[in-house]
């Protein structure tokens, strides 16, 4: 006896509804942690003292070995003294970390914006943004607008310097992978190779010894080099910024950082409210105008 066409077509359907059910529950099923690390990715990547850090709770930034004033204070990063450990502890403070959050860690200058995967959250160590370091590393917004400078021993003939041309028989030095010695190939253009130093303080050595006639660095570190550390030294001038962009310094962050928009966003928000100005006044009030070398 076969059943009756109504009855055949109850079974049908009461199969295909135990195989959908079969294949719905053999199926790959969304990942609930993917799936809210999507929505989070646009609501709350940025959540305070909650980011991708290197150290869950903690927040790794990194400066080169010795510090230098007045960038830091007493070659310690961690004391909250000095224009980039202020912004420091202001970046991390707008992220959510507490002084008691931020761990220290000390990087080479150059190793600092280098290819390969970085060891801290981000580095502040007076690195000029430019787009062939981006090619390796991300950078924040800008911290710090910046123009390089020209030092050199009082009485000496590049001290008498009042324009570039006068610097270009000059034997000059600065610090190896900074846009201090940039400014010497790209603008000065001297008529002898400019003198390459892997620390900022073996080209001060290399100017109190006569080995070089004059240094370049960046306006804040010349007033500190002349007012502290080479007493009988002078701030030549000042360069113009090329271009349109003025030079800044930016947080070096790992390529492609989850960080970058988070630390971009906070250095942003530092400068709307009138704190970055507010410590570039308190940790760099001697930058003031020099002469301008045209």
């Amino acid at each position: 006896m076969h059943p009756a066409p109504s009855a055949l077509r109850r079974a049908v359907a009461a199969a295909t509804i135990a195989l959908l059910a079969t294949a719905v529950g053999c199926a790959p099923q969304p990942d609930d942690k993917a799936s809210g690390s999507s929505s989070s990715s646009t609501g709350t990547t940025c959540a305070k003292g909650k980011l991708a850090t290197q150290t869950s709770g903690k927040l790794t930034i990194a400066t080169d070995e010795p510090a230098y004033e007045p960038w830091f204070k007493d070659d310690k990063p961690a004391n909250g003294e000095g224009f980039e450990s202020a912004v420091a502890y202001a970046v991390a403070k707008q992220l959510g970390y507490d002084k008691s959050a931020v761990v220290w860690q000390s990087v080479p200058f150059n190793k600092a914006f280098a290819p390969g995967v970085k060891t801290f959250d981000f580095d502040i160590n007076q690195v000029s943004i430019s787009a062939e370091r981006k090619k390796a590393v991300d950078f924040s917004s800008g911290y710090y607008d910046v123009r390089q400078a020209v030092i050199a021993l009082k009485g000496s003939k590049a001290a008498k310097a009042t324009s570039v041309a006068d610097l270009k028989g000059l034997k000059l030095g600065a610090q190896v992978g900074t846009t201090s010695l940039n400014y010497i190939s790209d603008v000065v253009k001297p008529s002898q190779e400019a003198a390459a130093y892997s620390k900022n303080d073996q080209a001060i050595s290399a100017l109190k010894n006569g080995q070089v006639d004059a240094i370049v660095t960046d306006l804040p570190t010349a007033f500190y080099v002349t007012a502290a550390q080479v007493t009988n030294a002078k701030i030549v001038g000042q360069f113009e910024n090329q271009g349109g962009t003025p030079e800044q310094f930016g947080l070096v962050l790992d390529k492609g950082s989850a960080l970058t928009s988070c630390v971009s966003s906070a250095v942003d928000a530092l400068r709307k409210d009138g704190t970055l100005a507010a410590l570039e006044k308190q940790w760099l009030s001697d930058a003031v105008d020099a002469p301008v070398l045209k």
